[in-house]
């Protein structure tokens, strides 16, 4: 038996289509409704199979959801999950913004009494692929989503939105928005940003000689950059302090390279591959 009637989600591109055809696939809910700005991407994501029901109008998608995921880009999610929660009081939120700590103080401000109705989420899943046509299913399977509960969140409502990520094959790691924040900086925004840097200092005409070093390690500059400007806008700070210890590391990389000490270099190779074997693929 579904655990929600009616799940709503706003923003049905990779990622939102993708938990849409998770909650479909597990039977999750009776309907899922899918609300978006652009009419093509609702017609692609009821092509795949990701939603139930689409429209273009918020206050009527929303209406009747016990849950209401917001799969927007960061800059859109605050205002896009205050305006649900004005039309669907008895709903439930979450969203799935690569950010935190910017949205839930944006929402807390603007409504207080939102902390026992809103959770914040960031399903650690995705790719450089934009769009519901590339939506999958299977996304989430084994892969980690943070919640990040404000302080006065009934512990009742975190777990609600812990278990309904569970549901989808996720495993849930809870923390501060700020918290996250400062982890995805290292972890996620500015591996983003080396990439794109690294994709940016290379001539073009050298492309004919690269090999899968340089596709593998500038694979995620393929990414949105509109998208990326927002993330990076939005976790600035932390990212700035990320910035700082790449540059410091990569500093100390240059030191060795100019005074040819390649006994110190290779210590720091050394460290360097001990930490990316920690992560045990």
């Amino acid at each position: 038996m579904p655990r929600y009637q009616r799940i709503a989600i706003i923003g049905v591109g990779l990622l939102g289509g993708s938990i849409g055809k998770a909650i479909r696939q597990r039977k999750l809910a009776s309907e899922v409704v899918g609300i978006g700005r652009r009419q093509s991407s609702l017609d692609a994501a009821l092509e795949i199979g990701a939603v139930d029901r689409a429209t273009l109008n918020l206050k009527e998608g929303v209406a009747g959801s016990e849950l209401i995921v917001v799969a927007t880009p960061v800059d859109q999610i605050a205002p896009l999950a205050l305006a649900a929660a004005k039309a669907a009081p008895e709903s439930l939120l979450t969203d799935a913004g690569s950010t935190k700590a910017s949205i839930c103080e944006s929402i807390l401000s603007a409504d207080p009494e939102l902390a026992s109705r809103f959770v914040g989420s960031h399903p650690l899943a995705g790719g450089h692929r934009s769009g519901p046509e590339h939506a999958d299913g299977d996304l989430l399977l084994a892969r980690t989503v943070v919640v990040t509960p404000f302080a006065s969140t009934p512990p009742e409502i975190a777990a609600k939105i812990s278990d309904f990520w569970r549901l989808l094959g996720a495993i849930v790691k809870q923390m501060t928005p700020a918290e996250h924040d400062q982890a995805l900086a290292a972890t996620s925004h500015l591996p983003h940003l080396a990439a794109f840097a690294l994709s940016g200092a290379t001539p073009e005409e050298f492309l004919p000689l690269a090999a899968t070093g340089w596709s593998d390690t500038t694979r995620i500059a393929a990414s949105d950059p509109a998208l990326w400007r927002q993330i990076f806008a939005t976790n600035r700070e932390a990212l700035l302090d990320a910035l700082t210890r790449y540059e410091d590391n990569l500093g100390l990389l240059r030191q060795a390279c100019e005074q040819q000490d390649w006994s110190t270099l290779e210590k720091h190779l050394q460290n360097a591959q001990r930490i990316r074997n920690a992560l045990g693929d």
